[in-house]
Parts: structure tokens; C-alpha cells; sequence
């Protein structure tokens, strides 16, 4: 049992403003300090889908990441398998209480996440039963322990897309799988895509965005930090913030940043030549992505 502010409670929900007050623990507690990725999906996962989950989750657990997922059906169990597959740490994260494991056919996977030094993670009561509510507000758990949110497939009306928009709400970082066109499981992704979540196609990427060895600070520490230690400053960053992965005209990119269009084909200029965005029929498309830039309109 884990209560707000204790010694061992993650320091990378401490941050948020809704973070749990209570958190059960059932595993290694030292699988919470390690940093980690959470992957989300469909339930009703596809071959694709199934294929690139299990990928993907080898391959994070190979770069050094956790993997953090809900324990559902589909992609969550896939992607549970494939770190444990990759002798790695998983962690689940319940709708429900540590007594009652849901869905039920998956009490043997919680079981081997557990003996595989992972852990299973409720705010709930123990004897909690899992009631459709509990679902969306375990999700900012999920995103809330990782450095960022992979989906892998969901459909538009997802709850994959739930997490995303917390994870953004978090300042965690997005990434979408993209897949094949008229597959419903892969409209999530590629309208993720769409308003500026990174397209990833290997696991290396997602480590690579991030930045190698990536740790929470305890809240504890006493170290100070500045910002100008840690980010890169960024050129004209509300302009490049408006400039996606597909052709975005100038006048589009003007009138998303509220600015003249002369000074913004200025700045656009000045951004291709420090190796943001590149020029290319009909406008601009981005080509070097920051963690903190993203689009100033985006409704999920």
C-alpha cells in the first residue's frame, strides 16, 4: 500500500493534480521507479495490430523501458506478453481490485507479470469490483507513470484515445502506430497522427525522441534544474507548432499561428534552414519533432 508522499510512491504521479491518494501494489515496487512506456489498443486486436503490439513491446523492453498497460483484452494483453517474452518488466494497472482480476482469463498473465518482478497496480479496494467507471479513470494512471503513450490500434471512439488526451493533458509525449488504410482499428492512430502525435515505426524511434537515460526526480531531491539546462530552445515555436507531418500550406500555418502571412513565410524560411521543417509542393512539412511542440488546436 502506497499513500501520496510516502518514500516509495512515484514521484511521477506526485506531479499531477489528480493524482491517487492511495495506490495497492501487488509485485516489485521497484518496477514503479523504472521509466516507462505505456502501450494502448483495441481490444479486438487485428494480426497487424497483434504482430507489431508483441514488437514493440520487446523492442521497449530491449531499449530499456517498462512497459505499462490496463491488462484488457487485445493489444493490453499483447503487449503484457511481449515484455515478459523479453525477460522485462510489465506493469497493469486495474479497473478493479487486486482480488479480483479483470477479465478473469487473464488471472494467469497477472500471475507472470507478478513472478516476473512487475507489478499490478489499483487505487481501488482490494474487493472492487470492475465497473465500467473505473476504466477511464484508471487510464491516468497509465499514462501518468510513463514517459509516453504508444497506440498501437483503436478505433475513433476509443478509449486508447482517452489515454492519449491525458497524456497530453500530462505532458507526456504521444505516439501512434501507423497502419493499414481502411482497417476502423487504425483510423485511431492515423487521426492521432494527424493533430502532431509522433508517427513511430520502430522502438528505437520512441527512444530516440525521448532521449536515453530518461529518469523521474524523486521528490525528494534537492537538485535544481533549469530550464535552460534541459530544453532546447526552439525557433519560432509557435509557428513550427502548426507545421504537421502532412503538407500544411502557408496560409494555413499563418492563420493557425494568428500571424501576417509575410512574416510568417519569414520565419518559415529560417525554420527550414535550421533543419525543422522542409519545403515541399503546396507548403511545409515538419521533419525534426521536440517533446514540447505540439499543435495549438487539437480536440480529442
Amino acid at each position: 500500500m502506497l499513500t501520496y508522499g510516502s518514500p516509495h510512491y512515484p514521484s511521477c504521479l506526485q506531479v499531477l493534480a489528480d493524482a491517487p491518494f492511495l495506490l495497492l501494489v501487488e509485485g516489485s515496487l521497484e518496477g514503479l521507479q523504472q521509466p516507462q512506456i505505456a502501450m494502448v489498443g483495441s481490444r479486438n486486436a487485428s494480426h497487424y495490430g497483434a504482430r507489431w503490439g508483441h514488437e514493440f513491446a520487446v523492442g521497449l523492453v530491449q531499449q530499456g523501458y517498462a512497459v505499462t498497460s490496463g491488462l484488457a483484452l487485445g493489444v493490453d494483453g499483447i503487449c503484457h506478453r511481449g515484455a515478459l517474452a523479453a525477460q522485462g518488466t510489465t506493469l497493469a494497472v486495474l479497473g478493479s481490485g487486486l482480488a479480483n482480476v479483470y477479465p478473469s482469463r487473464h488471472r494467469r498473465l497477472a500471475a507472470q507479470i507478478v513472478e516476473q518482478g512487475g507489478a499490478l497496480i489499483s487505487e481501488y479496494l482490494v474487493t472492487a469490483m470492475p465497473l465500467p467507471a473505473h476504466f477511464p479513470r484508471r487510464n491516468r494512471i497509465i499514462s501518468g507513470l510513463s514517459l509516453g503513450v504508444l497506440v498501437v490500434e483503436a478505433a475513433l471512439r476509443s478509449g486508447s484515445l482517452i489515454t492519449a488526451r491525458l497524456a497530453l493533458d500530462q505532458g507526456r509525449d504521444v505516439f501512434a502506430l501507423p497502419g493499414a488504410l481502411g482497417n476502423p482499428m487504425s483510423a485511431g492512430p492515423h487521426w492521432l497522427i494527424q493533430q502532431g502525435a509522433c508517427l513511430v515505426t520502430q522502438p528505437q524511434e520512441i527512444a530516440q525522441l525521448l532521449g536515453s537515460g530518461l529518469n523521474w526526480l524523486s521528490m525528494d531531491e534537492k537538485t535544481t534544474i533549469s530550464a535552460s539546462d534541459v530544453e532546447v530552445e526552439l525557433p519560432f515555436a509557435d509557428v513550427l507548432a502548426n507545421v504537421g507531418d502532412e503538407v500544411t500550406p502557408v496560409d494555413v500555418v499563418a492563420e493557425r499561428a494568428g500571424q501576417p502571412v509575410p512574416e510568417v513565410v519569414m520565419q518559415l524560411l529560417e525554420l527550414e534552414l535550421a533543419g525543422w521543417i522542409a519545403a515541399v509542393p503546396g507548403g511545409y512539412v515538419r521533419i525534426r519533432r521536440a517533446s514540447h511542440v505540439r499543435r495549438t488546436h487539437v480536440l480529442i
